[in-house]
């Protein structure tokens, strides 16, 4: 574990961010879906999200006096942030143009899965456990579950399948976890908030050539754009990006990247509710089946490695001598 992740910090702002990255980020997928309604397309929807939330923030750390400009730091963040914002949630964004958001949702919450297996540092520790390789196992099955439909379909003979979309939102989440780590691991030496700018800036900058490629430059005039749209876009900006994204990526210097994956219980609830409550989305059973499969296959996970942990600090305390 890099030595930031071992600092210490307050425990209410710790709680404070976890909050934020629970609750909010649970409701950007219903966000981002009303933006798409409201006359954004989805590559410009992306590069004006993050250019805007970018920015703003490099911005407000320019007036703060913070170093900006250290070439380094802005290598690593650009790549994290073209694997977190545009590669990752680029493809949430354009599947919300065919899957509901809160099928996207569900299927996002398999991350944590892949946390593990990405993380090959820890794999020593991760794959000896009996419960991580339960909670692995599990998890997959839960995938499965939510592939069960779709496969379905194809065996009856409908050509109109999801199952496409499903498979690239599953590539999206290796991409999350991918970026995450990386993230985690190359630790920059400036401060968090004009490490998150940069990654913001570089993702939104990386959707502007698919905004031309995908001729939806058309879409940039403000006339083809509803209040709901800008509405929306703005939800994103400041609540999405500026709020919850600093949070996750502050949350992975001074926490475990398992710890923070936990986002993924609370997310696909939230989209869920929001989902079916103002968009008349529906899930089907075997859909809740696998979200629930899922998210007892990460519980399974993370108390495997939080007992791990007690273990090791327990003998890492010295004992104590009877007199």
């Amino acid at each position: 574990m890099p030595k930031s992740a071992q600092k210490p910090v307050s425990q209410l702002l710790v709680i404070i961010a976890f909050a934020t990255v629970y609750l909010v980020w649970g409701s950007t997928y219903f966000f981002i879906k009303l933006a798409e309604e409201g006359g954004f397309s989805p590559l410009l929807l992306g590069a004006t999200r993050f250019l805007m939330s970018g920015l703003m923030l490099m911005a407000w750390c320019a007036l703060r006096g913070e170093k900006i400009f250290v070439w380094k730091n802005i290598l690593h963040a650009s790549i994290s942030g073209i694997l977190l914002l545009t590669v990752a949630t680029g493809i949430v964004i354009w599947t919300e143009q065919t899957l509901p958001s809160a099928m996207v949702a569900i299927l996002v919450s398999s991350s944590p899965i892949w946390f593990v297996l990405i993380d090959w540092s820890n794999w020593s520790v991760n794959l000896r456990s009996r419960s991580t390789l339960m909670g692995l196992f599990i998890g997959f099955i839960g995938v499965i579950l939510l592939f069960s439909d779709q496969i379905k379909d194809i065996f009856n003979g409908d050509t109109g399948s999801q199952l496409p979309w499903m498979l690239l939102l599953i590539f999206g989440t290796i991409a999350w976890s991918c970026g995450s780590l990386y993230s985690k691991y190359k630790v920059t030496s400036g401060s968090p908030r004009v490490n998150t700018a940069w990654q913001m800036t570089a993702a939104g900058l990386a959707f502007i050539p698919g905004v031309f490629l995908n001729h939806e430059y058309g879409h940039i005039h403000q006339l083809h754009i509803g209040l709901m749209g800008w509405l929306s876009v703005w939800y994103l900006v400041i609540f999405g990006s500026l709020a919850a994204f600093s949070a996750y990526v502050w949350l992975l210097q001074v926490r475990t990247a398992t710890q923070v994956s936990t986002y993924a219980y609370v997310n696909p609830v939230i989209a869920v509710i929001l989902g079916i409550i103002f968009a008349h989305e529906s899930v089907t059973f075997w859909q809740i089946v696998g979200l629930f499969t899922i998210l007892g296959s990460v519980l399974l996970i993370n108390l495997a490695k939080y007992r791990s942990k007690q273990k090791v600090k327990s003998k890492m305390q010295p004992e104590t001598v009877q007199e």
